[in-house]
């Protein structure tokens, strides 16, 4: 068990992943936009469709998550916020998530709904 606990999170932070992305996976409230985008990323990493579709804002949440097997994820690098913090109701990150192959540039937005922070959409940069 202590495998488990000594594990670093996907995310990138230097904490283990119980600690961190873990605890919002088992039901914890992500307290920022960053927080809940770092999340979202190590539910990718982890293909936690739960997750992913608790925290789509139900105006743009898809039916399902669709996983390519052959994607293998190997890093968040956060490049920017805006708002998102305990005392905002929108805020967005930009970041470039890396796969085996490439790397995926974002500009993400967040909304609150119902005082939890959800994903609403993403705009690709560098296309």
């Amino acid at each position: 068990m202590t495998g488990m606990t000594t594990r670093s999170c996907p995310c990138g932070l230097p904490q283990a992943y119980d600690q961190c992305c873990g605890r919002y996976h088992l039901g914890a409230a992500a307290p920022t936009a960053e927080a809940l985008m770092r999340s979202r990323y190590s539910a990718f990493v982890k293909r936690d469709e739960g997750y992913l579709l608790r925290t789509w804002h139900p105006r743009t949440r898809p039916a399902r998550v669709e996983f390519d097997p052959g994607m293998r994820w190997t890093g968040l690098e956060i490049l920017g916020t805006g708002d998102g913090s305990a005392f905002h109701t929108t805020g967005s990150v930009t970041f470039r998530a890396s796969f085996r192959g490439g790397s995926l540039h974002e500009r993400s937005r967040f909304e609150r709904v119902a005082g939890a922070w959800v994903y609403v959409d993403g705009e690709f940069l560098d296309q």
